[in-house]
């Protein structure tokens, strides 16, 4: 398997790093400490073409092949984690699975719309009782006439405070169902989740439904299983990516700050368990790198890819936490300060192995696999 990058994808990957290191980098510390998103970043990641990349051009997005999306998010993660995970949910939870599944007047209404900007999209399955088990699923939705009543509280909505459009699950007579819903929708209530370990700056948030009315051309009528079970499986090649980006800025800031460093007359860089540690943490994103490009390019020649996609969400979250917590020791007390922001991407990286199902749960689906 081929896994070099192709001419178009180096200039994904140059435009999006001069636009992360003009545009976000600046804004990420202030953004981690106000738990706030800039929204001028949203209007100018519409214009690179960043809120449709996963959708054709007919409804004015930037149709990019699965490995470029991955170099988006790798980019936009290693200087703001939160930027990568208000993609994510945007493109990956919300907008895809409306062109995978939405009828053609749902594509019609909301895609353009998505891929402007106009809207930003959410996810919302996750409840206090029913994480990964969505057969615990509690919140509810009854027909009446013309429209569905829906009922219920989502919590770990991702880009929930910035969202106007969300995908909610709901049950109907027991069964699963899922809705577009915006977020003008009289009853729907949103409250920000505060203090979050990491990505703090996502809009994680609350969402509760209080008698809301939708119509019932808002319900998308494939099997809502098969919806939620398809947008997870591309929100963790998407979160693999996220954690390589944040990797290689633990690592990144620690190359820096060990040629920068003098310790006992001499660089932090000649000390050779420093060395170990830089080794180690640009070996294993090498690997996780590699494991992310794999998944994207069976996603692309339209293989199952849900194995590579566990195996690169496992090891490339693992590597992110390894790679925060590598580089606060390489950058000593410091690195335990805000004064650098390598404790920042030690938080950020933790919740890489928790969202879009758990490594445990990866790893369950590797075995699985291995075991049929």
């Amino acid at each position: 398997m081929d896994l070099r990058l192709t001419q178009e994808q180096r200039l994904v990957q140059d435009m999006v790093r001069k636009f992360a290191a003009n545009e976000l980098e600046p804004k990420a510390e202030e953004a981690d400490h106000s738990q706030t998103y800039p929204k001028e970043n949203i209007k100018k990641m519409a214009e690179l073409g960043l809120l449709g990349m996963l959708l054709p051009t007919e409804y004015e997005a930037g149709d990019m092949d699965s490995v470029s999306v991955c170099i988006v998010l790798e980019e936009v993660s290693r200087v703001c984690a939160s930027t990568g995970s208000i993609l994510i949910a945007h493109n990956g939870l919300a907008t895809y699975p409306i062109l995978q599944y939405g009828s053609q007047e749902q594509k019609n209404t909301y895609l353009p719309r998505l891929a402007r900007g106009d809207f930003l999209g959410a996810f919302a399955l996750t409840e206090s009782e029913a994480g990964s088990d969505i057969d615990n699923i509690k919140s509810e939705a009854s027909a009446r006439g013309d429209y569905y009543i829906l009922n219920g509280k989502k919590t770990f909505v991702m880009n929930g405070e910035n969202a106007d459009l969300f995908l909610v699950f709901a049950r109907e007579n027991g069964g699963l169902r899922c809705f577009i819903m915006e977020r003008a929708v009289a009853g729907l209530r949103l409250v920000r989740m505060p203090y979050l370990l990491g990505v703090r700056a996502s809009g994680m948030s609350e969402l509760f439904m209080e008698g809301c009315s939708v119509p019932r051309s808002s319900l998308i009528e494939a099997d809502a299983r098969t919806v939620a079970g398809n947008a997870l499986q591309l929100a963790r090649l998407l979160v693999a990516a996220q954690a390589v980006g944040i990797a290689q800025a633990s690592l990144d800031s620690s190359v820096k700050y060990a040629k920068e460093r003098r310790q006992f007359g001499r660089a932090l860089c000649e000390f050779q368990l420093i060395q170990e540690m830089l080794a180690q943490m640009a070996t294993r994103i090498c690997a996780a790198r590699e494991l992310v490009y794999r998944a994207a390019v069976e996603r692309d020649a339209a293989s199952d890819f849900s194995v590579q996609a566990a195996m690169a969400k496992w090891f490339a979250s693992e590597t992110a936490s390894f790679a925060g917590r590598a580089a606060v020791q390489v950058h000593g007390g410091y690195g335990y300060t805000k004064d650098f922001p390598v404790e920042r991407y030690l938080r950020d990286a933790k919740v890489t192995e928790i969202y879009c199902e758990t490594s445990e749960l990866q790893k369950l689906s590797i075995t699985e696999r291995l075991l049929k």
